[in-house]
Order: C-alpha cells, then sequence, then structure tokens
C-alpha cells in the first residue's frame, strides 16, 4: 500500500495556510475601507446628486457633488455659500419607495458612502441670509435687498429675475434663508414664507457644497 509523502503533506498544509491568510487579511482590508467610509460619510463629507436645475447654470441635474461636514460643524453656515440641507418641512413631495434587491443593494452602499445620496429628501440652495439678517426682495432694479445693501449676484442664471415673489424677513437665529441661482426654476424659500419665514434650520444643514466631483 502506498503512502503520502510527508514533504508534499507539509507543503500541501502550508498552502492551505497561506490561502486562510490572504482570505483572512482581505477580509480585514475591506471591513476597515467599510468602516472608514462610514466614518467619513458620517462626520467628514457626503457626495450627493443635483437633484432639480434649481441651482443652474452654478450646478446641473445630476452633477456629482462632495459636500464638507466639518466646514459648517466648525465655522458655521455663512452667506452666499451652497449647501445641502434636510426638507424642514413639506419642500419635497414625499419619495418614491424603491423597492427589491437593487434597492436594498443601493441603499446599503449609500450608507456606507460608496453611492452619492439620492434619497428625496434634501435639497441644494444658496444662503442669503443668516440669524439677524434682514432681507427683502426687491430694490428699485430687482436686486435682493440684504441688510439695506442691494446684493450684486454674478452666479444667477443669466435672464432670470427675483422680484416675482415680494418678501420681507428678518432671518431667526440659528436659522438660514436660501435660494436657488436658477431663481425662475427654484421653489426655495421665496415659497415658503408661512413656515417660519421660509428659512430652514441650520441644524437641518448637511454641510458646504465644496466640489463637482462629476463631471470633472
Amino acid at each position: 500500500m502506498a503512502t503520502s509523502n510527508p514533504q508534499s503533506r507539509a507543503a500541501e498544509e502550508r498552502r492551505r495556510q497561506s490561502k486562510g491568510g490572504v482570505l483572512r487579511e482581505l477580509v480585514l482590508i475591506v471591513g476597515v475601507a467599510l468602516v472608514l467610509s462610514v466614518l467619513v460619510r458620517t462626520f467628514v463629507a457626503q457626495a450627493f446628486f443635483v437633484p432639480s436645475s434649481s441651482m443652474e447654470d452654478t450646478l446641473l441635474i445630476q452633477d456629482r457633488i462632495l459636500v464638507s461636514k466639518l466646514s459648517t460643524q466648525f465655522g458655521g453656515v455663512q452667506r452666499g455659500e451652497i449647501v445641502v440641507f434636510t426638507d424642514p418641512s413639506d419642500w419635497l413631495p414625499e419619495p418614491a419607495p424603491v423597492d427589491g434587491a437593487k434597492g436594498v443593494l443601493r441603499s446599503a452602499l449609500t450608507w456606507v458612502g460608496l453611492l452619492p445620496s439620492d434619497t428625496g429628501e434634501d435639497l441644494v440652495k444658496r444662503v442669503i441670509g443668516v440669524g439677524g439678517d434682514h432681507v427683502r426682495c426687491c430694490s428699485t432694479d430687482g436686486r435682493i435687498v440684504l441688510n439695506g445693501v442691494p446684493l450684486t449676484e454674478p452666479d444667477i442664471k443669466p435672464g432670470d429675475t427675483t422680484d416675482d415673489v415680494r418678501f420681507d424677513v428678518v432671518v431667526p437665529q440659528g436659522r438660514v434663508f436660501v435660494m436657488g441661482d436658477n431663481r425662475n426654476a427654484s421653489a426655495d424659500s421665496r415659497y415658503h414664507l408661512n413656515d417660519n419665514q421660509g428659512t430652514v434650520p441650520e441644524e437641518n444643514v448637511v454641510g458646504r457644497v465644496v466640489l463637482t466631483v462629476w463631471p470633472f
């Protein structure tokens, strides 16, 4: 009866151990990468889809943007910044549920930060006024007046006007007044004046837009 070679058995055992070691290292690397991705998404930065034309021509539909959470956490929300914020009340329609395995996979990848957020619960606008500011529409030449000074707004979409909705608001502390750069296609603070004068709680601000990551 033939007997197996002890050296062959030892070599086979080493191969099994080597494969097991590689697999464990791979699982560890993927696990660490996922944990880091979740931490970055939660505390540092998060990617989003631009859902509408309200920020044209600054941001276009389906642009992928990167939002810094650190800048607003440590520096607050500043006038002129473009921010992403969670719907403060009923600015947006109820998002349609995404069912099936594809929806579950997409939600999981979004949660860990591997896909841009597209939940239908977030908006992107430009901050016009912060707590204590007096914002009104409009000057005799149709410009927003901030604390008595007519604003020069080079980012407004060419041909747009702002004076289609008249308002006179003192922004409460801890809230912001926001508008889209595409004024004629932005259902922003001007259209929610009956709800806290159209202002958004600063706590709803996810962060400041710092980069368009796609298209480059």
